[in-house]
């Protein structure tokens, strides 16, 4: 009886860390998603306003390729600043 008891005991535990583990991996599935679409969007205002500005001022591309330039270095900034409370 005692065996049967100890098995039972060690199965619930085992899915216990199966959803906890499930738990967890859906929230960095979620963090991780959220970081990407915040990366995209972060980039994707740096290009549209860099072709404001192609538009404004008459350049070619300079003002798109600007805004990717900086859209980067922007985003992982942003970025970092928005993990760092979360990490």
């Amino acid at each position: 009886m005692k065996h049967l008891k100890a098995a039972n005991n060690n199965k619930d535990e085992h899915k216990e860390r199966e959803a906890s583990g499930l738990a967890q991996a859906l929230k960095a599935f979620g963090v991780l998603g959220g970081v990407g679409i915040f990366f995209a969007v972060v980039i994707g205002i740096c290009i549209f306003i860099g072709a404001m500005a192609d538009d404004f001022l008459g350049l070619e591309y300079g003002g798109k390729l600007t805004g990717i330039v900086l859209g980067f270095p922007i985003a992982f900034y942003l970025t970092y600043k928005q993990l760092k409370g979360i990490i």
